[in-house]
């Protein structure tokens, strides 16, 4: 099976990259491109309510709960004391679609934009570091690259330039211009 084509979001705790990937998927998503998401999480996280049956089950030992619906599964796998998988184990388990939109997983080989905010936690630049950042989206002036620079909130100039980063081709797009 062939990789997805993915873009990431990299930046500090604060620095605007989940607004930037929520602004981000609404908009590639408006011009209907199939968008799926990857969030990485330094932390122990929790997506299931205490007390839900399905709490119950991982509660019990369960190595993997699937919760299914009409309107939605999901997919929740125990590590219990396993290794964290892999950035491509992770793109492998994910259904076919146009873009993985990555957030967080900044020390990937992967294209990406670097997330910067005056409140960001740690506003040392990642960029001057990593070959794969192509771009910087601030809400401050960024003067000391000779990367592309985009105002925090330009989501339509900035999913442009995801567009032609990833070679993504709406046909949508391509069938109007013919």
């Amino acid at each position: 099976m062939t990789q997805p084509k993915v873009f990431g979001i990299a930046g500090w705790k604060n620095s605007g990259k989940t607004g930037l990937a929520v602004r981000l998927v609404a908009e590639l998503t408006r011009r209907s491109y199939r968008v799926s998401t990857v969030k990485h999480a330094h932390h122990d996280f929790d997506i299931d309510k205490v007390g839900a049956d399905s709490y119950r089950h991982r509660q019990a030992g369960a190595h993997e709960v699937t919760i299914v619906s009409g309107t939605r599964y999901a997919i929740m796998h125990e590590l219990r004391g396993a290794p964290e998988p892999s950035f491509d184990e992770i793109l492998s388990r994910l259904a076919p679609c146009d873009l993985v939109l990555i957030e967080g997983y900044k020390r990937e080989p992967i294209p990406k934009i670097e997330a910067r905010r005056l409140e960001s936690a740690n506003r040392e630049p990642l960029a001057p570091t990593d070959p794969h950042i192509l771009a910087i989206a601030a809400d401050h002036a960024v003067t000391d690259t000779t990367l592309a620079v985009f105002d925090l909130d330009d989501t339509e100039s900035i999913a442009d330039f995801v567009e032609r980063v990833t070679g993504l081709q709406n046909p949508l797009r391509n069938s109007n211009d013919l």
